[in-house]
């Protein structure tokens, strides 16, 4: 049983995740209705369905937690949808390269987020675990069909960009 204040990290700590997940199923879409190649678009359609899965544990973890989504998801959506679509536009190397990058970060992320979470709280321990394991194969897959690194600029730009979402998502 979790004390209140470790709950109330656990449920922060899923609600931000859930709104990465609200993300990348944007971010997926907007780059697999750019992509050229069927194989690109199948490898993204493939990863997003996963990512739906990822979606509804986060939220169901949330309810267990008597916590909810973030009130910003609508905005991660349409920013994400842009900056996907932006990025398939591109161009397969550089779309697969920002979907291997995201994936990098993201595995990060839940690193730490699972380092964090309290020892007791095995329940959303094993989701992240789960979802760190499908972010790393999404990104083998990206760097596998031809994704190339991206300039430091934008890799720094999008740690920005998620440590933004991430602090606005924890709190609102």
């Amino acid at each position: 049983m979790l004390q209140e204040k470790e709950r109330l990290e656990s449920a922060r700590l899923m609600r931000v995740n859930h709104s990465g997940e609200v993300a990348a199923q944007a971010l997926y879409q907007g780059q697999a209705l750019m992509a050229r190649q069927p194989e690109v678009a199948d490898a993204l359609h493939h990863a997003a369905a996963e990512e739906t899965d990822h979606l509804a544990w986060c939220e169901l973890r949330l309810r267990e937690l008597n916590g909810r989504t973030s009130l910003l998801n609508p905005i991660w959506y349409a920013g994400s949808f842009t900056i996907g679509a932006l990025a398939g536009a591109l161009g397969r190397s550089t779309s697969l390269g920002f979907v291997t990058e995201t994936e990098r970060q993201v595995e990060a992320h839940l690193r730490s987020h699972m380092q964090r979470l309290a020892p007791g709280d095995t329940r959303s321990r094993a989701i992240l675990e789960q979802m760190t394991h499908d972010e790393v194969q999404h990104g083998a897959k990206a760097a596998s069909l031809g994704g190339k690194d991206l300039p430091i600029p934008v890799r720094w730009a999008m740690r920005l960009t998620a440590r933004l979402m991430t602090r606005g998502s924890y709190w609102l």
